[in-house]
């Protein structure tokens, strides 16, 4: 064997790699916006790099391919040359020796297909289509369009109490979102490209540490227009939509079932994430203003909402998805099995279970099933395990979520599909049986589960929690008239029940169980109409400036993470997590934010973001 030396190639692939993480930093901080073509056209250039070139159908498919979208992307063509391309692409797909061209051509005739329009407006109109232009990452993604870069420029010059007013512009709960928000606005950020998205949440997050929401003064409501609204749920969604129509200078009167206010953020959100006293904070700040009146347990069923209807000039539906769902399962009649969502309603009514020496099984693998799970250990259980029929990679719970359950002790048994609950003599649960599952064919974005030839699994389990869903409560506002679709209460694109001229419904019993944030959306959304279909269009003034952009810190940077309490101490009680986000560390990440509300395509969007 004779000596070895190092190729250039293999030094060559060194830097490809440096090249490919860039790439895939550049694809994930994809910004809403962009024109499918030229998407479609970026993917198949990157196909093409990396093709070997050995076989006809790449070697000359390819090419032809990117030139066809290539006229198509600079409006130069017709529908000939869509034909042209998508039979060049079959052709590929069918006869392309590797993974590189096929699956290149699969993309394209996907691309065809998914983005119709797209490619019908280049070819016919000679332009993108209507709405195909970039926004700024951050504020799209995010439901409620909250002004971030903004906000997070007045936090990194110290500025909080204005950052509250910039954040209450458009979601009047900065604490709550600071808290438990997904933050889907991170998904697209810029800053990826350098290094990792800005840590949005953690920003806001300091900023409601520093300067409280109910220590703020809210804007004062704009003259009486003489309107009634009345507002049925207090949740996210019913008090966002009050607390804009009451800005707007409308008399609210908001109707919630239960002791307090809060909706799923107080019945559905453990303590530990989202302490009862912050969250108080966004309740007493909103309802400080003089003309929103609250009647708690005050449920409304269908004579009340015939009242509700008659008197006032609109009505405002928002009562949330707050009743549990129960699997069919042999034995989910036992004692100690349970709904999810029923345990963690009675926790926010201060009842908190006492699982001291017990096996508590949770079935589910969502947000839901963490918070069980989590709130089981602080409950002092014995063992707390999730069975969950997907794998652990497929759960829709948040990341962090899942590895802060495991950081307390909870064992995940994923691919296990429950199949009955055992009980005792006594008619006790004592073990939760699992099918095992394997791992099949995707569908619908995900790898679905299929039954494996394996033995069950039993798992001791003296409480059984179900987290697989949430219940829609449509019977008495269906006796009322209203049109429900399998228990969601329908509504048209400007949130108008059917059938009614004055009621309108949003949130969670609209469109499922979704996220507090998006909850706050649906009700903003709703205020807004209500406004325009009472005769007005006002605008509001959040009583904070947009401060100017300063030049960017390029440098890449480590994203600072909110940190926790240590587990081993945390899952003894229920206090809340997260440790501060220091003045430090905070100042370091807005000094991250590229303010894409002023550079390259915010230049171009020419927004005022003082009023809506």
């Amino acid at each position: 064997m004779g000596r070895l030396s190092v190729k250039p190639a293999a030094t060559a692939d060194g830097r490809v790699d440096e090249f490919a993480a860039a790439l895939v930093r550049r694809v994930e901080a994809m910004p809403p916006g962009i024109c499918p073509v030229s998407l479609v056209l970026g993917q198949l250039q990157v196909a093409k790099a990396q093709t070997c070139g050995k076989c006809t159908p790449c070697s000359q498919g390819m090419p032809k391919m990117e030139r066809l979208l290539q006229d198509v992307e600079r409006f130069r063509a017709d529908g000939r040359t869509l034909a042209e391309l998508r039979r060049t692409a079959e052709l590929l797909r069918d006869t392309g020796d590797c993974a590189v061209g096929w699956q290149a051509a699969e993309m394209v005739l996907v691309g065809l297909d998914a983005f119709a329009d797209e490619f019908a407006s280049h070819t016919q109109a000679g332009a993108c289509a209507a709405g195909t232009r970039q926004t700024v990452p951050c504020v799209t993604q995010c439901p409620a369009q909250v002004n971030i870069p903004a906000y997070i420029a007045l936090a990194g010059e110290g500025r909080c109490e204005e950052a509250v007013r910039m954040i209450r512009k458009d979601n009047p709960f900065p604490t709550a979102c600071a808290l438990v928000c997904e933050h889907p606005c991170e998904a697209r950020c810029r800053r990826a490209m350098v290094d990792a998205p800005v840590n949005i949440r953690g920003i806001k997050k300091h900023v409601v540490d520093s300067a409280a929401a109910d220590a703020v003064p809210v804007p004062a409501p704009l003259p009486s227009t003489g309107k009634r609204v009345a507002v049925v749920g207090g949740g996210p969604s019913g008090l966002s939509c009050a607390y804009f129509l009451a800005l707007m200078g409308h008399d609210v009167t908001v109707h919630e079932g239960r002791k307090r206010l809060g909706g799923m953020m107080r019945y559905g959100i453990p303590a530990y994430r989202l302490p009862r006293e912050r969250l108080d904070e966004d309740l007493r700040a909103i309802c400080s203003l003089p003309n929103i009146a609250v009647q708690t347990e005050s449920p409304v069923g269908a004579a009340e909402m015939g009242r509700l209807a008659g008197r006032y000039d609109a009505v405002y539906v928002a009562v949330g998805a707050q009743g549990g769902k129960m699997l069919d399962l042999p034995g989910a009649d036992a004692a100690g099995v349970m709904s999810a969502v029923d345990l963690l309603s009675r926790i926010g009514d201060d009842d908190y279970p006492d699982f001291t020496g017990k096996n508590v099984a949770v079935v589910g693998g969502g947000n839901v099933a963490m918070d069980c799970a989590r709130t089981s250990v602080r409950a002092g259980a014995a063992s707390v395990t999730v069975a969950y029929r997907r794998r652990l990679e497929d759960m829709t719970a948040l990341a962090a979520e899942v590895e802060a359950a495991i950081a307390e002790g909870v064992e995940m048994m994923c691919l296990q599909a429950p199949e009955r609950v055992e009980a005792d003599a006594d008619g006790n649960a004592c073990a939760l049986v699992c099918r095992p599952q394997r791992i099949g064919e995707v569908r619908r974005g995900r790898p679905a589960p299929v039954p494996a030839d394996k033995p069950e699994l039993r798992i001791p389990a003296d409480v059984v929690l179900i987290a697989v869903g949430q219940a829609i409560e449509s019977a008495p506002f269906e006796e009322f008239g209203m049109q429900a679709d399998r228990t969601r209460l329908c509504a048209d694109e400007f949130l108008r029940a059917p059938g009614f001229d004055n009621v309108y419904v949003g949130g969670d019993c609209q469109w499922g169980p979704k996220t507090v944030i998006m909850a706050i959306a649906a009700g903003k959304t709703a205020a807004a109409n209500i406004d325009e279909a009472l005769g007005f269009h006002h605008v509001l003034d959040c009583g904070a400036e947009v401060p100017p952009a300063r030049l960017n810190d390029r440098a890449p940077y480590g994203r600072v993470q909110v940190a926790e309490r240590p587990a081993r101490e945390r899952k003894r009680d229920f206090a809340y997590v997260e440790l501060p986000v220091s003045g430090e560390e905070a100042a370091q990440e807005c000094g991250r934010c590229l303010r894409c509300d002023v550079y390259g395509i915010g230049a171009l969007a020419g927004k005022e973001h003082k009023g809506w």
